[in-house]
């Protein structure tokens, strides 16, 4: 089967994919597998295969937002995919997890307008909980940066403009983080039939009364944004 937007054959994908935003960090991510090849590059979607510890895993960006990451999702899943792990960063909601600290996502809440278009208003957007788990695991062994698993916001907007952003109400609610996609990645997982989770990297605060200053390029970001490539691999690779 050909898949006209990430422009692949399913016959070169495996079964197991990591995912992410940035085409850039998906050359990263397959820079740490043996004999990665790059099979395409369309739009913002760049695909490349390799295998680690022995294991065959598709690496897959998706750009920013869930309409045109869903288009990925699809698409992988069509071609044979059956186990996606996106990794990416997220704004964080609470002190205890400073930038540079890591959070699993077990649900999303859904306040992306995509997935509105695909489920009724109460469907959830769930990790399949033993991936979530295993994520997780692999997570916790990692010395030196904070951990912790829960539910993550997914939203359309980075900027704002005068509608208010939801931040303090979620945060009151006791989600950890935000971020854009990972309720597109949940909800098509679940409408077919692929199991899927997702591990972020905290690269500030979203809500304003905790910090006023945006950068995402500090080390401390950059050692947890490193340490999810290599978490999300030895998930797939221990499956």
């Amino acid at each position: 089967m050909f898949l006209p937007v990430l422009k692949l054959n399913s016959e070169d994908l495996p079964d197991r994919a990591v995912v992410c935003g940035d085409p850039g960090r998906a050359k990263l991510i397959a820079d740490r597998m043996e004999d990665a090849k790059e099979l395409a590059y369309n739009r913002e979607y760049r695909t490349f295969v390799g295998t680690y510890q022995g294991v065959c895993i598709a690496v897959v960006s998706h750009g920013v937002g869930c309409p045109g990451a869903a288009v990925c999702f699809e698409e992988l899943i069509r071609g044979g995919v059956k186990t996606l792990i996106r990794v990416g960063t997220a704004g964080s909601y609470t002190q205890d997890l400073p930038p540079g600290s890591l959070v699993v996502s077990t649900a999303a809440v859904r306040t992306d307008g995509l997935t509105a278009q695909l489920v009724p208003e109460g469907f959830p957007a769930v990790a399949d909980p033993e991936l979530a788990l295993a994520l997780y695991n692999q997570a916790s062994q990692v010395e030196g940066i904070n951990t912790a698993k829960g539910i993550t916001l997914t939203l359309d907007v980075f900027y704002n403009g005068v509608v208010e952003f939801p931040h303090k109400l979620y945060k009151q609610a006791g989600v950890l983080a935000v971020e854009m996609e990972i309720s597109a990645l949940y909800t098509i997982a679940s409408l077919r039939g692929a199991k899927a989770a997702a591990i972020v990297a905290t690269d500030g605060y979203a809500d304003a009364d905790l910090a006023d200053v945006y950068d995402p390029y500090t080390d401390a970001v950059s050692k947890a944004v490193e340490a999810e490539m290599d978490i999300a691999l030895r998930t797939l690779a221990s499956l």
